[in-house]
């Protein structure tokens, strides 16, 4: 490690003005930036601890929406949004192991967008909101790439909003060793029709599937998606498997998270 300032405000005005200084990194569980900073492939300044800002974190269920604190950690949506949001909770659960649920938290996965993250996947399939320091954006908006996001400098994911659908399910093919997904797949069922999000599986990182989406609106089950395929073109491909075998797997994972909805 290198020699850097720390600085832990306890309230979200306070870590927007410190982020604004030359050089300063927001830090949430710290799961993606602690091992980046080892490596030196980031080396800012001040760090900025957002786990002391307690307007961060909790979850609250209230009219047909679940919202998340950006400072609330996996295990916690675990627990606090199983009856509420069972599929964000089940997928919560899955995340790492204790140590990573116990540390980690949403807003720090969401912004930081990696490719084979969960919560891109429920946050896009629920069509959430996500709220920040200054401003909301609508999951369709915010996700722009792998690692990319609509998020500007210094801005915080401070909650994240999930209207809490009729039926969803998530499923995902982990790679054994991280635990992150090689592909998963969230589906939810909404009263204006069905919402399908892949990560894990795209170089463009997490992504919505139309013509999933469109078959299961008009009849929501498994039977719906015979014949239907994602191009393998555009699909992540490395030593934990092809192309092909990626988008093979959405397809098989969809018709699964359909039947476990």
């Amino acid at each position: 490690m290198y020699e850097f300032e720390f600085v832990k405000p306890t309230t979200v005005a306070d870590a927007v003005a410190a982020l604004g200084e030359e050089e300063a990194q927001a830090l949430g569980g710290g799961q993606t930036l602690i091992p980046t900073l080892k490596q030196r492939l980031a080396m800012p300044a001040t760090l900025v601890s957002l786990t002391g800002i307690a307007e961060m974190k909790g979850v609250k269920a209230e009219g047909g929406t679940v919202t998340i604190g950006g400072g609330t950690t996996h295990g916690t949506v675990a627990k606090e949004a199983a009856s509420a949001y069972p599929a964000l909770a089940a997928l919560a659960s899955n995340i790492g192991d204790p140590a990573v649920r116990n540390r980690g938290t949403i807003g720090g996965s969401l912004a930081n967008n990696d490719p084979s993250a969960c919560y891109p996947a429920a946050a896009l399939a629920s069509g959430a909101t996500i709220v920040t320091s200054s401003r909301e954006i609508a999951a369709d908006d915010y996700f722009q790439g792998m690692f990319t996001t609509a998020l500007e400098d210094g801005e915080i994911v401070t909650a994240v909003r999930f209207p809490v659908p009729e039926k969803a399910a998530y499923i995902k093919f982990e790679q054994p060793a991280s635990r992150f997904a090689l592909v998963g797949v969230f589906v939810a069922k909404y009263a204006d029709g069905v919402r399908v999000a892949v990560t894990g599986a795209s170089e463009e990182g997490v992504f919505r599937w139309s013509e999933a989406e469109a078959a299961l609106s008009a009849n929501f089950s498994a039977a719906a998606l015979e014949g239907l395929s994602v191009p393998a073109d555009g699909m992540i491909g490395d030593l934990h498997g092809s192309k092909e075998y990626r988008a093979h797997l959405v397809g098989v994972l969809t018709k699964r998270a359909v039947a476990a909805a």
